[in-house]
């Protein structure tokens, strides 16, 4: 029997936008439209916050939410969630980014479910979407992956490789998606090895993996969704919140706070 439980890892020193995961979205902060959204889908045994910050611990636990405290030390949101898991009981790990408010709980339905229904040796997996402009493929502030016929990602950047026509391109090159997921002895290890070079370079946590040859299945997502990595994505994120979809969510969210 699997159990999978999701972790939001966070911290408040975002280089390129210091403490956007406590900036206020129609009167919630980031994060906690993130975790709300993980409840409301029902996917997972818990959702749990790993964080260094007391600012962050106090908000999550004001509105009900289960934290776990980590080191200040860690340099990626995989390490943190690591240290976090240890001594939680679970079969599987979801990490989901912070900066992801527009959620649908339904995907995160669907991940989980692509995990249980997995039964091959596969130790890790991703969500991924389709690339819809030409100019995304050279949009830095996101990771783009190259994935195979067999929905294996074999290769991650953030400015792109490739120089055929965009439609043929895009056919193999996807959007890497904040959903990531492994099984927990498999976290704990990757999370123990030295960091990978293209890792390190490009600041890609998943080419440790790809680099130690592990698979990284691509979990496929017919649809992408933008996320806040700057202050200047803030605005696309609140007109597509305007929508039909997003605002049954929106709602939804303003009435959940605890796991």
């Amino acid at each position: 029997m699997k159990k999978i439980v999701a972790f939001i890892p966070a911290h408040l020193a975002s280089v390129r936008f210091p403490r956007k995961v406590m900036f206020e979205i129609h009167g919630l902060p980031m994060i906690e439209h993130v975790r709300r959204r993980a409840v409301l889908s029902g996917a997972f045994s818990e959702v749990i916050v790993a964080t260094c910050d007391d600012e962050i611990d106090d908000l999550i636990k004001k509105y009900g939410g289960k934290v776990i405290r980590t080191a200040n030390t860690h340099r990626n949101g995989t390490s943190r969630v690591a240290e976090a898991v240890e001594h939680v009981e679970c079969s599987h790990v979801v990490l989901l980014q912070a900066d992801e408010p527009l959620l649908l709980p339904e995907d995160l339905v669907y991940f989980s479910n692509s995990i249980k229904s997995d039964d091959s040796d596969t130790l890790s997996w991703n969500a991924t979407g389709p690339i819809e402009d030409p100019s995304e493929l050279d949009r830095h502030s996101f990771v783009k992956c190259f994935v195979n016929q067999s929905s294996r990602i074999l290769f991650c950047f953030r400015r792109s490789p490739a120089y055929g026509k965009f439609e043929d391109s895009i056919k193999n090159i996807r959007k890497v998606l904040g959903i990531i997921g492994y099984t927990k002895d498999f976290l704990l290890k990757i999370s123990s090895m030295p960091s990978a070079d293209f890792e390190t370079v490009e600041f890609i946590e998943q080419m440790r993996i790809i680099e130690n040859e592990f698979v990284l299945r691509s979990v496929n997502f017919d649809h992408t969704l933008p996320s806040i990595n700057e202050p200047g994505e803030v605005e696309e994120v609140l007109r597509v919140l305007r929508n039909e979809e997003q605002r049954k969510y929106l709602e939804q969210v303003k009435v959940v706070s605890k796991n």
